[in-house]
């Protein structure tokens, strides 16, 4: 009788520690580089991780580090994920150069929509199918692009002519090549330090969407902005929401079922609307700033397009030698981009 009673508890014992660790809680940091009222940090990073916390009853918990708070530089960010030093990290690709070559295809000139959403479907399909050997090292839950790039000028850009030997801040390696051909003067830089640059003087201009002017107080600090006209955007630029592996790796089943359920394409989609919404806002302040918004014709489009193009064929000659068929992920990335536009 007493050999049985000791067995019933023992037994008990384990359940309650089988429950117990059923319940464990998980406290998940997320590092990324804009402040905290930036869009996709207000609108898409915040509200997401309210869902997780909501969906998994509390044993998810997100804290958000904005402004690169837990130390490092922005192009830190994925290595950061990469490493443990933080559980997950919104970055942007381009601000390691030459890292994913095949993701930045949908850098190219030209080669985007006019919404974030639809490339942004376009841009998970892609990776997917052709890109996911440069994200081995950590657990992906959304890839995305901004909308629209577009030029930020203290001096009006209405052609061609006019951009030639202006400093113009570019984001990625892919950018600064375009901005070259097109007859600028390329400043590297991540976007947090745009303001001051401006503000300083050390560049004339800067390439970025709507959607982030305000942040960065852009339509106070330039009068003017140039966008083309057509279906098709001057530039945009990547970003990936990654997660450490061995922070997903030890999460419960259920609780992967949470972070599985908000990731993926609808997550990316999510937050691309977000930059298409911050689109219009950002215009509309600059509007309302009275600065000159200028809308280069079809025509003038057709020479940038033509002038820019050997953005894309360097690019192919680069993946040949890497023993990557660029020109076959140029096909792909058009089709796919086309494919979410119809």
């Amino acid at each position: 009788m007493q050999s049985w009673t000791f067995k019933v508890a023992a037994l008990a014992l384990a359940v309650s520690a089988s429950a117990g660790a059923f319940a464990q809680e998980v406290t998940l940091r997320l590092h990324q580089f804009l402040p905290q009222q930036g869009t996709v940090p207000s609108k898409a990073l915040a509200p997401w991780a309210k869902k997780i916390e909501e969906e998994s009853k509390g044993r998810i918990k997100i804290q958000m580090y904005p402004s690169m708070q837990l130390g490092g530089t922005p192009p830190q960010l994925f290595d950061q994920a990469r490493d443990g030093v933080v559980d997950i990290v919104w970055t942007l690709q381009g601000y390691t150069p030459g890292r994913f070559p095949k993701t930045e295809v949908f850098e190219l000139p030209f080669i985007a929509g006019l919404s974030a959403e639809k490339t942004s479907r376009a841009l998970w399909d892609y990776v997917q199918k052709n890109a996911m050997d440069e994200y081995k090292d950590v657990h992906v839950l959304a890839f995305h692009t901004h909308g629209p790039g577009l030029f930020h000028t203290k001096q009006p850009v209405v052609g061609l002519e006019s951009l030639r030997g202006m400093k113009i801040r570019g984001g990625t390696r892919v950018v600064n090549s375009m901005l070259v051909k097109l007859g600028a003067t390329p400043v590297g830089m991540p976007v947090p330090a745009v303001t001051d640059a401006l503000s300083k003087g050390t560049i004339d201009g800067t390439t970025i969407p709507w959607e982030v002017a305000p942040a960065l107080k852009v339509q106070e600090l330039v009068k003017n902005h140039t966008t083309f006209a057509g279906d098709r955007a001057l530039y945009v630029t990547t970003f990936v929401v990654a997660m450490n592996k061995a922070a997903y790796n030890k999460l419960p089943a259920d609780l992967k079922k949470v972070i599985d359920d908000n990731s993926g394409a609808e997550f990316s989609a999510q937050i691309a609307r977000t930059q298409d919404v911050g689109d219009n806002v950002g215009r509309d302040l600059a509007v309302k700033a009275g600065n000159k918004i200028t809308e280069l014709e079809l025509a003038e489009v057709q020479r940038w397009k033509r002038t820019a193009s050997t953005v894309e064929s360097d690019w192919i000659k680069d993946m040949q030698a890497k023993n990557v068929d660029g020109g076959k992920l140029v096909s792909e990335a058009k089709a796919l981009i086309g494919k979410y536009e119809k």
